[in-house]
């Protein structure tokens, strides 16, 4: 999976997989994997399986080897967030954070996020040729968390560089290098979250901080760490998704002029927020900006005829899963208006993303702005336009290279 070609376009050998071996066992990865869209489903709501195993069971006891001290604190905060956790931890913690994260606080932000992208587009205006990824589709998500969660715009500059490097690795095979930055993006990360914390809890404000302080639910609260790790977690997760969908999702708009010029008509509009909305479904689902996801057998169990023991893990393609013909119609197919859209993106079952009320209300201002501010934007070349990270757990563009005017 680490094949340029394969990274840039997955999909024919993903089809190739759904018909001829939708469940399989890949040696190198040393993990069972499932391509189609019922497998994935099914999976991601059986309890048999977690994010984690080792709420139950030692590294010992798995036969997994012991844990790479050059990663400690990355692997403590992995370990310690919801995302990662199994009930009845992952159920206190969830309960927790959605005390602070609600829709109302997410909703109350569209004015915002538009006078963000205002200011951004204004920016724009005149610059002809430029990289669409780091001046428009980086900048938006990271001001927003940032702006919720509360950190001073003093610190901001220094978001995108930690969520990079932590999320390096969650790809296989990572270098020492790469897990040296990730180590250091964790404590820098903490460190500044630690002094936010203590300054909210003696000067409450109107931020997230302050939310997930206060939060509490039967006399229970978050720990000083657990608070730390979920705003990591928010960065992160919603940063990467955000970015990566927004960019890629232009790009095929703009392989496709003909969907990029529907969008162009409607956005004027003031009533088109729901056909972006719909659009963005689309878009998420057609290229998936977080590709590949895994389970961990919890228990002895057979799973499609394979005998799984403890600790094994499986490999979910869910970028495979929304390109299945057994879910969807014409799935290879752009249709932004396709409704209903049951795509794996955010995931199903307990784990199902806390962030997507926030990400999808992102996505759908940002490319409703783009399309109003720019609607003659299109790719500087074709065949050399988009550069690819290289990564395939979280697939997304290097740059971008676009011109208007």
């Amino acid at each position: 999976m680490e094949d340029p070609a394969f990274i840039r376009n997955p999909y024919g050998l993903l089809s190739d997989l759904r018909e001829s071996a939708p469940v399989f066992y890949d040696p190198r990865m040393g993990r069972v994997v499932l391509t189609r869209h019922a497998d994935i489903s099914a999976l991601l709501r059986d309890r048999r399986f977690g994010r984690s195993a080792l709420h139950r069971y030692s590294r010992d006891e798995l036969g997994w080897p012991p844990a790479d001290p050059r990663q400690a604190n990355f692997d403590a905060f992995n370990n310690n967030h919801m995302l990662d956790s199994e009930p009845p931890k992952h159920t206190r913690l969830r309960s927790l954070v959605q005390l602070a994260f609600t829709p109302r606080r997410v909703e109350r932000l569209q004015g915002r996020i538009e006078d963000i992208l205002g200011a951004q587009l204004a920016g724009l205006h005149g610059a002809g040729s430029f990289d669409l990824v780091e001046r428009y589709a980086e900048p938006l998500p990271v001001t927003v968390i940032a702006e919720l969660l509360g950190v001073p715009e003093e610190a901001r500059g220094h978001l995108r560089p930690w969520s990079a490097a932590i999320v390096k690795l969650y790809e296989p095979g990572v270098s020492p290098r790469a897990q040296a930055e990730a180590e250091q993006a964790v404590l820098d990360f903490s460190a500044l979250l630690r002094e936010l914390a203590a300054q909210r809890r003696a000067q409450p404000q109107d931020d997230l901080i302050t939310a997930l302080v206060q939060a509490e639910e039967g006399g229970d609260r978050l720990t000083e760490q657990e608070l730390i790790d979920t705003c990591i977690l928010l960065l992160n997760a919603g940063h990467e998704a955000s970015v990566n969908g927004l960019s890629a999702g232009v790009l095929a708009l703009l392989r496709q002029p003909e969907h990029w010029q529907a969008l162009v008509d409607a956005a004027p509009r003031e009533d088109s927020l729901p056909l972006f909305r719909l659009a963005i479904e689309e878009l998420l689902r057609y290229d998936t900006p977080l590709p590949m996801f895994e389970r961990i057998a919890l228990e002895e169990t057979q799973l499609f005829g394979v005998s799984l023991q403890p600790g094994d893990r499986v490999t979910l393609l869910y970028a495979s899963g929304n390109r299945d013909p057994r879910r969807f119609e014409r799935p290879d197919e752009l249709l932004l208006s396709r409704d209903p859209n049951p795509h794996l993106t955010f995931g199903l079952g307990i784990h199902y993303c806390l962030g997507a009320p926030l990400a999808r209300l992102e996505l759908a201002l940002s490319l409703r702005a783009l399309c109003r501010a720019m609607p003659d934007l299109r790719l500087q070349e074709a065949g050399a336009a988009a550069q690819y990270t290289g990564g395939f757990v979280i697939r997304g563009l290097a740059r971008l290279d676009v011109q208007s005017g």
